[in-house]
């Protein structure tokens, strides 16, 4: 029997102590990479980076953060029917480390390979642990929030540390250093993990519907044959130069783009899912797709915000100058301190104010965050700006984030059809990618605008979504709701 004691870490049962640790490093490599990674790809090539166009290097750069969104999908089904969520776990973790370890080597042309490591392993830890997290709490949607809100607090520890460790080595001494320094912390959370397998009890021990032979030898063909062979063709052509780095951006753009309208349409398809959670997918789709507007608003931060730091930011304290990546910091520091006002915040107003309502607050936060940084764009025109108006721009981020992030994260497990835990969960991050992806390319328009219109059109974005959210959040509410609720409610509405 799974043991539910508050006897452990934070509260909560003795193994999720064991993830937290394990996904400190897989955030710290997550962070640490974002930090640097843009500043890399627009370094001149005499300072060791690739002396990629702004254009190009947003576009990657948001391409990185959306493949490792996506790649929750592929590993929500191997969660869900292959290896279970605690065995996704561990291969994630060790996919990881072999990439941080390529990606230390000094060299360009390892950068494809170990970001695609690095992209692969994610997806298995991701929707693993989730998963496991997710089983805590069924049948309590409020305490499964508070849960993830807490566990969202808990790995931003690693995601303050990561760009003071990875800027500093990457900006100062080498960038591939900085690439690299997550690979002994990933071999640190990897041992614990091992060491602390037996205190899972039966959490994500098998996999919650396990493939059948057939059908797993089948969806590994398919996926060679429409997945594989065309990646290893574009990862080929990126590497040798075959291929201009335009064309790749745009078919992994138009990949990632288009997956998450074909996996929902499939799974509303699928025979074991029944009228009743049709109805409560659909409003997830919906969500979801306001969600993918924000993770385009938050993808501009490891980009341009970077660069706005790097070129327009007062980042002299005294005789030594702040590196830009610093500011990556700043978001997880808020994290820190409000995400326990957050999950005591959900918990208290229980089920009076729904997820919908929740996400349509975050989208109007994100957009009011690029109203202040299109006054600060306006700002810099005249000489560098102060550092406080970026620490303005992510603390509206940030409570933005954990509006939707954390709830939505909870909605798809609660939401999940029997068995489909891992995939919800999965395209929970698909349109993440979405948004993250979309935003690499929305990047492209700073080169033809100026930056004050620039942030003043995702400001109008966010609002757009987020208004148009608040105006629909009822209706969605009810068909979120499970069918025994909505059954119970409904002779009350007619009474009315």
């Amino acid at each position: 029997m799974r043991r539910r004691g508050r006897t452990g870490f934070l509260g909560q049962p003795r193994w999720f102590g064991t993830l937290f640790v394990v996904d400190l490093w897989e955030r710290f490599s997550f962070y640490g990479m974002l930090a640097i990674l843009y500043l890399y790809l627009v370094a001149d090539p005499d300072e060791g980076g690739l002396g990629l166009s702004e254009a190009d290097a947003a576009a990657l750069s948001g391409l990185y953060m959306a493949l490792v969104f996506m790649s929750a999908l592929p590993g929500g089904w191997l969660a869900d029917r292959v290896f279970g969520a605690r065995r996704a776990t561990l291969y994630g973790g060790l996919l990881i480390t072999a990439g941080h370890a390529l990606l230390a080597v000094p060299a360009s042309g390892w950068l494809y390979p170990g970001l695609g490591l690095v992209i692969a392993g994610s997806g298995l830890v991701k929707p693993g642990m989730a998963a496991m997290v997710g089983r805590m709490y069924e049948g309590r949607p409020e305490r499964r929030e508070a849960a993830f809100s807490l566990f969202y607090m808990s790995i931003q520890v690693s995601a303050l540390i990561a760009p003071l460790v990875t800027g500093f080595l990457g900006e100062t001494v080498h960038w591939h250093l900085g690439f690299g320094a997550a690979a002994l912390g990933m071999i640190v959370g990897v041992v614990c993990y091992v060491v602390g397998w037996s205190g899972f009890g039966d959490v994500g021990a098998r996999p919650e519907r396990p493939a059948a032979p057939g059908e797993l030898r089948r969806v590994l063909r398919r996926a060679g044959l429409l997945g594989g062979l065309p990646a290893l063709a574009v990862g080929v052509g990126a590497v040798t130069g075959a291929l201009p780095l335009q064309r790749v951006l745009m078919l992994v753009g138009l990949v990632v783009l288009t997956a998450p309208v074909l996996y929902f349409r499939a799974l509303l398809r699928a025979p074991a899912i029944g009228p009743a959670e049709r109805v409560r997918l659909r409003a997830l789709g919906w969500m979801l797709s306001a969600s993918s507007v924000f993770w385009l608003l938050f993808a501009q931060g490891p980009a341009l915000l970077n660069l706005f730091a790097r070129d327009e930011v007062d980042r002299t304290v005294g005789a030594f100058q702040v590196p830009a990546s610093w500011f990556q910091s700043v978001q997880p520091l808020f994290l820190l301190v409000l995400s326990p006002v957050a999950a005591a915040l959900w918990v208290r107003m229980g089920r009076r104010v729904g997820a919908p309502a929740k996400f349509s607050a975050g989208l109007l936060l994100g957009g009011g965050a690029f109203l202040v940084m299109a006054l600060a764009a306006a700002a810099a025109t005249q000489g560098r700006v102060s550092p406080l108006w970026l620490f303005v721009v992510y603390l509206l981020l940030v409570c933005g984030e954990l509006a939707v992030a954390p709830i939505g994260l909870g909605l798809a497990a609660e939401v999940a059809p029997a068995g489909f835990t891992g995939r919800m969960l999965g395209l929970f991050w698909l349109f993440a990618a979405v948004g993250a992806a979309s935003g690499g390319q929305f990047a492209r328009l700073a080169g033809v605008v100026p930056d004050s219109v620039y942030y003043a059109l995702l400001a109008v974005l966010g609002l757009l979504a987020g208004t148009g959210l608040t105006l629909t959040s009822r209706p969605l509410h009810g068909r979120l709701a499970p069918q025994a609720e909505a059954e119970a409610r409904a002779p009350t509405r007619s009474k009315r």
